[in-house]
């Protein structure tokens, strides 16, 4: 993996219309996101759906709490996961050509991905991509424990989304 410095990346849990991750990916001076539908995963060789979602601002980089009723992605946000990644070459380019290798080096997840984009659907209103982890030292195999389920709790307060929304109401 090549060296581009220290780039941020954030996982954050979203339990709006429907529970899922965003993964955010420091480029350019922006969080480039994808919300992954059921979480990244450590296991070896699986692939989740990421769904392209609009670019957030570095200042969004460590947000937790609830986003009102009304507001664009109404929901209770938790900050999941947190560190940095290096991109396999150039990640605008390798973005663009629809293959970006990477590595993960957080508090939950570390090791390889790639972000791979699929062939757009008539009517699809989003690009879609599939998130594969990669068969190296840190993936886990088939029947091991999910990191989900293992840690659900805030990397930056220790709590929960069921917590972080009762904390609110």
């Amino acid at each position: 993996m090549s060296e581009l410095g220290i780039l941020a990346d954030r996982v954050q849990k979203h339990a709006a219309r429907r529970l899922h991750d965003d993964v955010r990916l420091q480029v350019g001076g922006v969080l480039k996101s994808s919300a992954v539908a059921r979480g990244p995963s450590l296991v070896a060789g699986e692939c989740r759906l990421a769904i392209a979602v609009e670019d957030h601002g570095l200042d969004y980089a460590d947000d937790e709490g609830v986003i009102a009723p009304g507001q664009d992605g109404a929901g209770t946000v938790l900050l999941w996961d947190h560190g940095t990644w290096a991109p396999e070459g150039d990640p605008d380019a390798a973005l663009a050509s629809g293959s970006l290798a990477f590595a993960l080096q957080g508090r939950k997840l570390n090791g390889c991905w790639r972000l791979l984009r699929m062939r757009p659907k008539p009517r699809e209103r989003q690009v879609s991509w599939r998130l594969v982890t990669s068969h190296d030292g840190a993936a886990r195999a088939a029947g091991e424990p999910d990191i989900l389920e293992e840690a659900p709790q805030s990397v930056l307060t220790g709590r929960t989304v069921e917590e972080i929304a009762a904390a609110v109401a």
